[in-house]
């Protein structure tokens, strides 16, 4: 117990004395950040890839649009977060002449990696909605998008919310690999406190609660607004 108290002490030094708090304030913010937008644009790309996929393939402009959104979805899901980084930094970037930071550049392919995976959830949930609804829609002489965008898509958030909950979580832990690009996440600002106390058992525990208490908050959260929406569909 003496060992473990004179590692909490050199933690706390770091931590306070020689502000490491700020590395990891700043850390807290760049994960966050790079969760929050890459859900949302994450969002926005699996919606439409989602409508797209479940568009009636009559003619020959739909079928190309599927064609390329399957390729999309396949070479995000099937590549490693961590490769997709290092490719669009120490490539694609390059390649292009293109300046972005390593925050930047992790929004943009967290964002693209979630649109894969939400279209899938995203068309799940389309196809949950009852096919009546489309063609109610439809009879009142609304126009397939807006049909999709008023009516379907806002009951599929409803039936897949959990399921965005669990991306945002996912999002989340696996933010700890953006530190590959040179962005400053919370997985940075520990090793930092560790490398300079030259102990890193107190920081990675301080940091794997962290993250626990983040998951918390965010599955509280979702609980919440499943019972609200649920509270809703009962009025109704």
């Amino acid at each position: 117990m003496g060992n473990f108290g004179q590692k909490v002490d050199k933690f706390i030094e770091i931590f306070i004395a020689q502000n490491g708090y700020v590395r990891v304030l700043e850390g807290l913010k760049n994960t966050l950040l790079i969760a929050v937008m890459g859900l949302l644009i994450g969002i926005l790309i699996g919606t439409l890839i989602a409508t797209v996929r479940v568009i009636p393939k009559y003619r020959r402009l739909p079928r190309i649009l599927n064609g390329f959104c399957s390729f999309y979805v396949g070479l995000f899901r099937g590549t490693p977060m961590v490769v997709q980084l290092l490719v669009f930094y120490y490539v694609l970037l390059p390649l292009f002449d293109i300046r972005m930071t390593g925050v930047q550049v992790s929004i943009m392919v967290f964002g693209l990696n979630s649109g894969a995976y939400i279209s899938e959830i995203m068309r799940s949930g389309i196809q949950s909605v009852d096919s009546g609804q489309m063609e109610a829609g439809r009879a009142v002489g609304l126009s397939f998008a807006t049909t999709m965008l008023k009516i379907v898509i806002p009951q599929a958030v409803k039936n897949i919310l959990p399921t965005l909950g669990n991306e945002f979580i996912s999002l989340i832990k696996e933010t700890s690999v953006v530190s590959f690009v040179g962005a400053a996440d919370l997985y940075v600002a520990f090793s930092y406190i560790g490398s300079n106390s030259y102990e890193f058992m107190v920081p990675y525990l301080v940091m794997a609660l962290i993250y626990i208490v983040l998951v918390l908050i965010i599955s509280t959260g979702i609980k919440i607004m499943e019972r609200s929406l649920g509270k809703s569909d009962r009025r109704n």
